[in-house]
């Protein structure tokens, strides 16, 4: 059975790659004329971006706790319909703010009449369970890395068990790929529905250009939400809104592009980065910050501990290409239903174990790693440590659905991450 998915697989990453060529590329300068800033596919997974991200990590992770490591911003899972790059090559320099989000999503719904709304609400509230069942379900996974970098592993275990972690995300990217046809299904729906004026209206709003989209009021933009609606409803209906515009303005290129920290998300980073921005109405991210306290923790190892973490830069090498190809092979197959076909569930939830399977290899790596390094620290820096964490809340009783705080005064079981049967 193993050898016929992965044979699935194959064919569906070679189809794939024949029809790239079909599709108009994203700019290659970062999207900004005076090209302070390259974002490409090439720099996310160049040895400076991934080391300092890394290192982030590690950062957020040794000076965190389970809490803040299960934050993760909602636009981080299923995540092939190019906003992501959208918003990092914003030629108006827009894009890590929240006004970013809400002033193309309020675009969108404005556009849309009362019937093609429907659509997106209907889509949320249908998708509610599930976008659920993905936070709560990398739970266990926070959990055992926790364990992992604590010492608090199973008494009859060494420590993680490789193959488990790797299993586990594969069912959890699993439900991510589900996640994403669903949303893909509705968006051909709504392409099929629209008007040609509704298009040439979208077509005046350039894909990566903030300053060409109309100015929104926040408040109208609330009034056009579902009426009483849980919070992951409306964050759903919201992803829905602004994703369609990406997806719909973008190439396959932008649906395959990542930044450098979407995998491995387990940790810590997005709550020590994007915490700070959640519930303000204009605030922007800092763009600098990983990349700058990843450096700094880089520069305060010794050089057995920074060795840890340069040999995980050359062991998930052929992995991340892995993932370039299978994003493509996903995006390309999803950009189907813009076209009015029908793309085969069972081949983008085949593409999504395999793209699980690749996170959970890098993921294991990352959190061995961050132990190995954590045990080894002395206790000036320890102390250095805490000094590079730019804020220092310990959720402590708390975890997170996405960005929603909850109470959690019960840690799941993560045991069966120390120790694989099948």
């Amino acid at each position: 059975m193993k050898t016929r998915i992965s044979f699935l697989i194959l064919n569906i990453i070679l189809s794939a790659s024949m029809v790239i060529a079909q599709d108009r590329p994203p700019r290659r300068d970062g999207g900004h004329e005076n090209g302070r800033q390259q974002y490409s596919i090439e720099q996310a997974i160049s040895d400076q971006a991934q080391l300092h991200t890394i290192a982030f990590s590690g950062l957020a992770f040794m000076t965190g706790d389970f809490g803040s490591s299960t934050f993760i911003p909602p636009g981080k899972v299923a995540d092939f319909f190019g906003f992501q790059y959208m918003r990092d090559i914003d030629a108006a320099e827009k894009g890590h703010n929240p006004m970013f989000l809400d002033r193309v999503a309020g675009n969108v719904m404005k556009l849309l009449t009362t019937q093609q709304r429907k659509l997106f609400e209907d889509a949320a509230r249908e998708q509610e369970s599930l976008v659920q069942q993905i936070a709560q379900k990398r739970f266990p996974l926070v959990a055992a890395f926790h364990r992992e970098l604590d010492g608090k592993i199973p008494s009859s275990s060494a420590g993680l068990n490789r193959k488990a972690v790797i299993k586990y995300t594969a069912d959890l990217f699993e439900l991510d790929a589900m996640l994403a046809y669903k949303r893909a299904a509705i968006f051909g729906a709504l392409v099929r529905s629209m008007t040609s004026q509704q298009k040439a209206t979208l077509a005046k709003m350039k894909f990566g250009d903030f300053n060409t989209w109309p100015e929104i009021d926040r408040e109208e933009v609330r009034t056009l939400r579902p009426r009483g609606a849980s919070k992951l409803v409306s964050v759903g209906y919201m992803t829905l809104a602004s994703e369609f515009f990406s997806w719909y303005a973008g190439s396959v290129e932008a649906d395959t592009y990542f930044c450098p920290e979407r995998h491995g998300t387990y940790f810590g980073g997005f709550y020590l980065k994007d915490l700070p921005a959640m519930g303000q109405k204009d605030f922007d991210i800092s763009t600098s910050l990983t990349g700058d306290s990843g450096a700094a923790l880089v520069d305060m190892l010794n050089s057995s501990q920074r060795l840890r973490l340069t040999t995980v830069l050359e062991r998930q090498r052929k992995p991340m290409k892995d993932i370039i190809e299978v994003r493509r092979a996903i995006s390309t197959k999803l950009r189907g239903f813009l076209r009015g076909e029908t793309p085969a569930e069972r081949e983008i939830v085949a593409l999504g174990r395999h793209y699980g399977e690749l996170d959970g290899e890098l993921s294991y790596e990352y959190a061995t790693a961050f132990a190995s390094i954590y045990k080894s620290l002395n206790a000036s820096q320890r102390q250095q440590l805490l000094s590079l964490r730019s804020h220092h809340t310990r959720e402590n009783g708390t975890a997170f659905i996405f960005s929603d705080r909850i109470q959690m005064s019960n840690v799941p079981d993560s045991s069966f991450l120390f120790g694989y049967t099948k």
